[in-house]
């Protein structure tokens, strides 16, 4: 299997610490995170590249996908927060190659005072860990 989340979770991680002062940064889904802004990234899934499968049965390709849950909970300007924090991250996915599939502000059902986004971003990785545009 082709891993890609722990450099990309840390390079990400280590951008958003500098940018935004007192951030918190998951690489897990948190449903009530302990502090705020926040920030989760996980990997939804990671899943052969059929089209580069070899007959030899080595996996060269992986598509992955990430969610990347960004929440706020100021009193005022929470959603220009959240907002600007996921630009900075979908700047940086991006960047690398991924392509965003959807990005969307959605309920915070355990705390209707949190403004949360929720994104959703998808590569093909090579065993080089180089990241493709699918």
């Amino acid at each position: 299997m082709i891993d890609l989340e722990s450099p990309l979770f840390t390079e990400i991680a280590t951008a958003l610490r500098s940018a935004y002062k007192g951030i918190t940064v998951y690489g897990e889904y948190v449903p009530a995170p302990a502090g705020f802004p926040s920030v989760s990234i996980v990997e939804m899934d990671n899943a052969t590249f059929l089209p580069t499968w070899s007959n030899r049965a080595m996996e060269k390709y992986t598509e992955v996908m990430y969610e990347v849950n960004v929440y706020s909970n100021l009193s005022k300007g929470k959603k220009a927060q959240a907002k600007a924090i996921m630009g900075t991250i979908d700047g940086m996915l991006q960047e690398y190659g991924f392509e965003r599939i959807a990005c969307q502000p959605i309920q915070n059902m355990n705390d209707a005072t949190i403004y949360r986004m929720v994104a959703r971003y998808r590569a093909v990785v090579s065993d080089d860990l180089t990241i493709y545009r699918r």
